[in-house]
């Protein structure tokens, strides 16, 4: 994934574009949420795992503000 990819993400994102992000494969990933030790915070979707982009960013150590008016 290119950093413009990365910044423009959407404000949630599903969790195989979660694992890309984080680095992890799909087996794994899937794995440690389905055990509840994903490295990310995971939000309940009608179709399965959402992370927030905000998680993302904070979890690969970025600066993250939250602007007002706007969701993270």
């Amino acid at each position: 994934m290119t950093h413009d990819e990365l910044m423009n993400l959407p404000p949630t994102v599903d969790l195989d574009t979660a694992n890309s992000v984080i680095g992890i494969g799909r087996t794994t990933g899937y794995a440690l949420a389905k055990r509840g030790e994903y490295p990310v915070r995971l939000l309940p979707g009608v179709r399965g795992y959402r992370v927030s982009r905000y998680d993302l960013y904070r979890h690969l150590g970025f600066e993250v503000e939250a602007r007002a008016g706007t969701a993270a």
